[in-house]
């Protein structure tokens, strides 16, 4: 019998092993726990303190928001919708990669996501609070939000259940309840590792609190495995539920350029791409600055990469198959929203919009742009960019152009609505670094199962 492991064969017959650096348990312990107990590298707070400062931008342009109301910012007649959805739908989708990696890929045991799930579960959680944040100001007096909700109130309210923004409310909170308990749970073991290797009393008695007794037993670990098997098959119906509900918000509308059948498998597969975008703008510099290198190797961010080529792919097929159905469809409105779309007065938008979704993923193709971290970086990024004015184009350049031509306006954003959105990524980000500076930033007890180590005679991994 061939022993793989002492051949030298090339990466498509035996793929480059998960876990490169540490040889022992103990190892992963270490570097995964050396994160949160070492001492933060001089960029770790730089980040925090430009984080913090965006952050508190945000603060103010919502009080600012609150004190003069909403025509603070750009919106207007026709375009009444407009960056607050924006970064709604946005935020919901850069959410869309946590649960993917999370609980599709551990339902179909594709162990490559055992080193990144834990940044895309944290990912998730803190998107989805940046998305809530705009329908709760968008609604112009936030003190009157209870009217929303199903509860008796002084003005004989109740809310319109066939409307979109109510099926949204339901949607996106069954999706942060079931990813936050998903994220917790799987939480658990590491905490308790974090607990048992404290040297102060105030860290011992925190993770002491939220490792719920974990005392590492059998029986512990039997039913904690049954949980997060449960929780990972509620939550994968959710990648296609949660953002197909989101697209209801256009489809059942009756606009030129929103009712369309197209937007619920197209807004799920531009969720996972954008996802996957900032997962790998985030893991990068963390990889870099917290030395996760032999954790995170090159194949797991080669595989996102190929994740997103795939995803773009979707996504650029959907931008072609919306003027297909325009054109056959015979509408001339329907025809005028789009041909206004790449050449109309938003037509800047539209082209950044297909260069970053749709040309420059493509250039994954190559291997060596795949595994070029800077490359690969960039690209991503610019998917970020590029599925926010999708977004942006979806919404505004619909709007823009009514039915009857009097009524047209052009949208320009107020400094309050550039600023609110940069300060939506300062509690993004803020959240993000206190979650690598004092959580386990990657599964310990998830790694140590792809080890070699944890199964004794097996050598490589065979078409893994």
């Amino acid at each position: 019998m061939v022993n793989l492991a002492s051949t030298a064969l090339p990466e498509e017959i035996c793929p480059p092993a998960l876990v490169q650096g540490p040889t022992e348990f103990n190892q992963v312990t270490e570097i995964v726990a050396g994160v949160a107990e070492r001492k933060p590298p001089r960029a770790w707070y730089i980040a925090f303190t430009i984080a913090l400062s965006l952050l508190g931008t945000l603060g103010c342009c919502l009080a600012y928001l609150f004190w003069e109301g909403v025509g603070v910012w750009g919106n207007n007649q026709p375009v009444a919708w407009g960056w607050p959805i924006v970064n709604f739908v946005f935020w919901v989708g850069i959410g869309h990669a946590g649960t993917l990696i999370s609980a599709v890929l551990f339902l179909f045991r594709q162990n490559w996501r055992t080193s990144i799930n834990r940044f895309a579960e944290a990912m998730t959680i803190f998107a989805v609070m940046c998305a809530g944040l705009f329908p709760g100001i968008h609604v112009g007096r936030p003190w009157f939000a209870y009217w929303l909700f199903p509860l008796p109130n002084q003005m004989d309210m109740w809310p319109n259940f066939r409307s979109p923004l109510v099926w949204d409310l339901f949607a996106v909170g069954t999706y942060a309840t079931v990813s936050l308990l998903f994220w917790y749970i799987g939480m658990i073991p590491d905490l308790a590792t974090f607990r048992d290797r404290s040297v102060t009393k105030i860290r011992k008695v925190l993770y002491g609190i939220f490792s719920l007794g974990w005392t590492g037993s059998n029986r512990a670990w039997h039913r904690y495995e049954k949980a997060y098997l449960l929780l990972a098959a509620l939550a994968t119906p959710l990648v296609l539920s949660v953002h197909s509900v989101v697209s209801f918000d256009f489809a059942t509308a009756q606009l030129p350029g929103w009712h369309t059948t197209i937007f619920p498998p197209y807004f799920v597969a531009g969720a996972i791409f954008s996802g996957f975008g900032m997962v790998i703008t985030l893991m990068v510099p963390a990889r870099q600055l917290f030395g996760l290198k032999d954790l995170v190797t090159m194949r797991h961010l080669e595989n996102m990469c190929k994740v997103i080529m795939a995803t773009g792919m979707m996504v650029g097929y959907a931008y072609g198959m919306e003027f297909f159905i325009s054109w056959y469809s015979g509408n001339p409105y329907e025809g005028f929203v789009f041909i206004n779309r790449a050449f109309g007065n938003y037509y800047w938008a539209y082209w950044i919009m297909v260069s970053c979704n749709v040309i420059f993923p493509q250039l994954f193709w190559f291997k060596k742009i795949r595994r070029n971290v800077w490359a690969m970086w960039i690209i991503a990024v610019l998917v970020n960019v590029g599925m926010w004015f999708e977004r942006f184009v979806i919404t505004v350049s619909s709007l823009s152009r009514d039915f009857l031509p009097g009524s047209w306006h052009y949208f320009k954003p107020t400094i309050i609505d550039i600023l609110t959105f940069a300060g939506s990524f300062g509690l993004f980000f803020t959240l993000f670094l206190l979650f690598c500076r004092y959580l386990p930033v990657i599964a310990i007890s998830e790694i140590k199962n792809v080890m070699p180590e944890a199964h004794p005679g097996h050598h490589g991994e065979e078409g893994e």
